[in-house]
């Protein structure tokens, strides 16, 4: 069957885990999208499988282990002979792409970006004292990987925006694809029946992380007096000792980690809070509350990207005393809860419609498949990275396979 449609080669950093992560969350979306357009889906990916893998058995998706610096891989993309490839991450894209141009020149290359690192590398070099000098070799790596490829996802219309007016990559190749939603919930749990406040967020990622300490050490002793029967809850992917440690029974402080069905906490608990220090792209944990109608309270950093203009003052502050007021006060208001709680089904409409945006990126794809060379030509500075004195990732793994072959 497959035989006779076109086909999609995913190159997975990692192997999605939805349940775990809003990016796997958001791969999933993809990998739906390309599906309705029609593609033959194939996920491929360096990394280690997690324990019990079973996302694809739901997908008509073949799989494929494959190894880096490794000319094996070739064959496969021949085999595959794919139309489309997308790279998952500029690190995978700074592995393979030159591969997929030398095999299936006539494949679209596809970065999906999640949300910029480099942004996100430079927010947290500042929350922690140290500065930075000039554009950083991330940036540079992230910037010439959108460069090179035929379409960028941006998650971000602050990053996109960022992307256009800062350093003037063409418009024509990026694409805004955000976090994605079905719609609010039609039944949920009112103010009265839900009661605690809770944080979520895979521990490996490090805004997560340091939101946590942040709760621990300078929100919550303060906010457990202004709430003297409240518990906060933490859960999480990926949590060690040093998370779960955090855990005080006595200060009503509760490292839960890993939860199999993360929609649990947002059906069951009065507010999230989240004072995220730093951070990119946009949250899966404000979208699921919004699908929830769940109020929450978080920084700037956090609610950057996710539209929340309209009801910013009161869900969106920064300043540690006053983010500890406005949780106390929204947590014992039950019509300021509800004001909140009615403003967040729109916006989940307005600006996170999935279908919405399964037909933008399927236009867009259809206009560079049916323009590629004319598109390609117009991205003048991508064909200088592609000029051999700029293909140093190509020439290291050339390198290491003759270096692996000798050993």
């Amino acid at each position: 069957m497959d035989k006779n449609r076109e086909k999609l080669l995913v190159l997975g950093h990692v192997w999605p885990q939805p349940n775990a992560t809003a990016a796997g969350e958001h791969m999933t979306h993809l990998l739906e999208c390309f599906g309705q357009m029609g593609y033959a889906i194939h996920f491929a990916s360096a990394a280690q499988k997690p324990e019990g893998f079973q996302f694809f058995s739901e997908f008509n998706i073949q799989q494929h282990k494959i190894t880096i610096n490794d000319d094996q891989f070739n064959v496969l993309l021949k085999e595959i002979a794919p139309a489309i490839v997308l790279f998952d991450r500029f690190m995978v894209e700074e592995q393979f792409s030159w591969r997929v141009r030398n095999i299936c020149p006539n494949a679209i290359r596809v970065l999906d970006t999640e949300d910029l690192h480099f942004v996100r590398k430079e927010r947290e070099q500042h929350y922690k004292g140290k500065k930075t000098k000039g554009i950083s070799d991330i940036a540079k790596r992230e910037l010439a990987s959108i460069y090179r490829s035929d379409m960028s996802l941006i998650i971000s219309k602050v990053e996109l925006n960022f992307l256009v007016k800062d350093y003037n990559i063409p418009s024509s190749i990026l694409c805004y694809f955000p976090l994605l939603s079905d719609g609010a919930l039609d039944s949920i749990r009112c103010f009265q029946e839900r009661k605690d406040l809770f944080f979520i967020g895979n521990f490996l990622h490090e805004p997560n992380w340091q939101t946590v300490l942040r709760l621990k050490k300078n929100i919550w002793p303060l906010l457990q007096q202004k709430l003297p029967n409240v518990e906060l809850h933490i859960y999480g992917s990926h949590a060690q000792q040093k998370h779960l440690q955090l855990t005080n029974t006595k200060e009503r402080f509760h490292v839960k980690g890993y939860i199999e069905d993360v929609t649990t906490p947002f059906s069951e608990y009065r507010l999230l809070v989240a004072p995220i220090p730093f951070g990119a792209g946009q949250k899966g944990k404000f979208l699921k509350a919004m699908e929830h109608q769940l109020p929450f309270v978080t920084s700037s950093v956090g609610a950057e990207a996710m539209f929340l203009d309209d009801i910013v003052t009161t869900i969106v502050i920064d300043d540690d005393i006053e983010f500890i007021e406005g949780v106390a006060k929204l947590y014992k208001d039950e019509l300021k809860w509800n004001v909140i709680k009615d403003r967040l089904a729109p916006i989940l409409k307005h600006h996170f419609d999935k279908e919405c945006y399964f037909k933008i990126l399927g236009g867009e794809i259809n206009n560079i498949s049916e323009n590629l060379e004319k598109h390609r030509q117009k991205n003048i500075v991508g064909q200088l990275f592609w000029h051999h004195s700029m293909r140093s990732t190509e020439y290291m793994s050339r390198w290491i396979m003759e270096k692996n072959k000798r050993n």
